[in-house]
């Protein structure tokens, strides 16, 4: 069997990598290619979603042409996961009707995977909440982002002045409203890396060495969010963003630090936020 890239090993419990066929590799190029397509691409043009099922289709295709049940069964999750979303009310709406309508799909491509990979795959989707041992590089680029989290934040909403209109606030200060958006927020930024990092990475690591994972992992990440509101650089941004938290997922094993960093990351969005709309307003670091 011709391989593209030799087996490797993500961590002693995870095991050796699948060899990697191909096939295989063309079916990730094609699952890419449709999640752009059914996700952010849509914001440009409602048109898209027609390449974009035929790629899903493709993609498909090419996965059920896999001779391995293991790699048809992980990638059909990912495949019916990104169904899902593209047919999921993505935006930024705090009312809590829309919490119950996007938050049933998220809550489904968390649930779904984990339990139905968890009867048939063991150990690809794992809940490990903490770190097995204590490493300085992990607790160093947590501090660190504090700061980074700052500049970044405040230089983008600077660079896309109108950025805070991607969420709605009323014209009158609404200590109600603020704090749907600060929950709303900090919600999906713990489902983000519950599906990203702990889904979608994960399930491709157990198919693809870690750089692969990880790139098409972030392209997935990216696509969600820039569906969701992040325009302007903010895709960049947030694909860069995606690959730091692989990596430190792949090195940490564990979802307490990613989900630390990403909750440090929301506290100055929804600061950023506020202080467009209500610029003397206090509670939040930017007014």
């Amino acid at each position: 069997m011709h391989t593209i890239n030799p087996p490797d090993y993500a961590h002693p419990s995870r095991g050796p990598l699948l060899p990697c066929p191909r096939g295989r590799i063309i079916a990730l190029v094609l699952f890419c290619a449709a999640t752009l397509c059914l996700l952010p691409l849509t914001r440009l043009s409602p048109l898209t979603r027609i390449p974009g099922v035929l790629l899903w289709v493709a993609s498909a295709w090419a996965v059920w042409g896999d001779p391995d049940p293991r790699v048809r069964r992980r990638f059909g999750v990912l495949l019916g996961c990104v169904a899902i979303l593209a047919a999921s009310p993505i935006n930024t709406d705090t009312s809590p009707r829309h919490f119950l309508t996007l938050g049933i799909p998220f809550l489904a491509v968390i649930l779904g995977p984990a339990i139905f990979l968890g009867r048939t795959d063991p150990d690809v989707i794992r809940y490990r909440f903490w770190p097995r041992k204590l490493r300085w590089l992990d607790l160093f680029y947590t501090a660190i982002s504090v700061p980074l989290a700052m500049w970044i934040i405040g230089w983008y909403f600077r660079f896309n002045p109108n950025m805070y209109q991607q969420w709605t606030l009323p014209a009158e200060i609404d200590h109600g409203a603020v704090n749907r958006l600060f929950w709303g927020i900090n919600g999906v930024g713990v489902w983000d890396e519950l599906f990203f990092v702990n889904t979608v990475f994960a399930v491709l690591r157990s198919m693809f060495s870690f750089r692969v994972a990880n790139l098409a992992q972030a392209v997935v990440y990216m696509s969600v969010l820039n569906r969701m509101a992040f325009i302007g650089v903010g895709p960049a941004l947030v694909y860069l963003f995606a690959l730091t938290q692989g990596s430190m997922f792949e090195e940490s094993e564990n979802l307490l630090y990613v989900l630390i960093v990403h909750l440090v990351v929301d506290y100055f969005l929804v600061s950023a936020i506020v202080a467009g709309y209500y610029p003397a307003y206090e509670g939040f670091l930017f007014h």
